[in-house]
């Protein structure tokens, strides 16, 4: 059975970084690169917003997030990664990683089909 198992959230200070994993259990290796995937997050009383996403033609990001948090996947792992610079208040929030119903790129989480359970990031000042 396919499952995404997210890790590497926790709490930190304002301006500081974390790296956000999501390993693809059942997934053999090189298949990653069929879908798109994508980094979610949903703070508590809002809907879940697309942060990151990649396929095999390139990244695109939310205009929050933009040069500061780079998505990255290891598809012979597999595994895919958010790095998250210069943390912002704001950003704290349930990260959730999916895989896309295709291969091209989206923000949308209608567009994806398979979630991780989550990993909770929390920014303090």
């Amino acid at each position: 059975q396919v499952r995404l198992v997210e890790s590497g959230g926790g709490s930190v200070q304002a301006g500081g970084s974390l790296r956000l994993s999501c390993a693809g259990k059942g997934v053999a290796p090189y298949t990653f690169d069929r879908y798109s995937l994508g980094w979610f997050r949903q703070a508590p009383g809002r809907e879940r917003e697309g942060v990151a996403a990649i396929d095999s033609w390139g990244t695109i990001y939310s205009d929050s997030v933009k040069g500061r948090f780079t998505i990255s996947r290891d598809s012979a792992t597999p595994i895919l990664y958010l790095q998250l610079n210069n943390l912002k208040l704001e950003d704290t929030a349930m990260y959730y990683c999916g895989r896309g119903r295709g291969d091209r790129v989206s923000l949308t989480s209608g567009d994806f089909n398979l979630w991780g359970q989550g990993t909770q990031v929390t920014v303090s000042s």
